[in-house]
């Protein structure tokens, strides 16, 4: 298909329009005009770009693109050779941050509900046209030791966890990657735990006083299964050659 018709139809999709986001979302590089074979992958390191090349790849699909707001825009360095290896390729690099967290069905909170067996119950974030987080329920209750093991076997990695004080957890928050912020909206909906990737110092004092367990999976590891999701879609709606890739990362 066209690489113009690519990028609409994933804004049509993932609706970037309603997000005020940290970088641009949608095509960051232009590549050659037709696209047929494309990699997705968490996030646009030379790895996986070097991956894309070897795969053939027309466009590469991530959710941490480039051009962050606040980062130096002089193009020397890793970044020039990440650009010089899509320009020289004639690859197309297109991202999407908070719409792909947000999706209600294809979206990386979404997609960790579906591998973790949570039932989607409603919006971590209120008053906002798409949350960036859900509430939920958990399949059965579980401890929250249970809970950090059922984390470990389906996300491949053992998580932080803060204990709370409920003995089982049954209703949950949560929201991928780096937003260890949210854990105080968490405690005023009341539920028992909140999981998401990263954790920063005052986050511990925070699920120990309001008694929220607490988890911390792993930015990466929460945030493989929302842009393979998109890009089976579009495989199977478009007629793509879809090809996800892993680079692995311990953060």
């Amino acid at each position: 298909m066209k690489l113009a018709d690519l990028v609409a139809a994933l804004d049509d999709l993932l609706a970037p329009r309603l997000f005020d986001d940290y970088c641009p979302n949608g095509l960051q590089v232009e590549g050659r005009p037709e696209v047929t074979t494309l990699v997705t992958g968490v996030t646009a390191s030379q790895a996986l770009l070097d991956a894309a090349v070897a795969a053939g790849a027309d466009a590469v699909l991530v959710h941490h693109g480039y051009f962050w707001k606040g980062e130096d825009p002089t193009v020397r360095g890793m970044k020039r050779r990440r650009l010089a290896t899509l320009l020289a390729h004639d690859i197309s690099l297109i991202a999407y941050h908070l719409p792909l967290d947000a999706h209600p069905t294809l979206g990386n909170n979404a997609r960790l509900a579906a591998v973790l067996g949570l039932e989607i119950t409603g919006d971590l974030e209120r008053g906002v046209p798409r949350s960036v987080g859900f509430t939920g329920r958990l399949a059965q209750p579980m401890t929250g030791a249970a809970f950090a093991e059922h984390l470990a076997q389906r996300l491949g990695r053992a998580p932080l966890h803060v204990p709370g004080t409920s003995g089982e957890i049954t209703t949950i928050a949560w929201c991928t990657g780096g937003a260890q912020h949210h854990i105080e909206q968490a405690a005023e909906l009341g539920v028992d735990a909140y999981l998401t990737g990263e954790v920063s110092e005052p986050t511990v004092h925070v699920a120990r006083e309001t008694g929220l367990h607490f988890y911390a999976a792993g930015h990466h590891a929460t945030e493989r299964y929302g842009v393979q999701a998109v890009g089976d879609h579009l495989a199977t709606e478009r007629g793509l050659h879809h090809h996800f890739i892993d680079i692995d990362n311990p953060a």
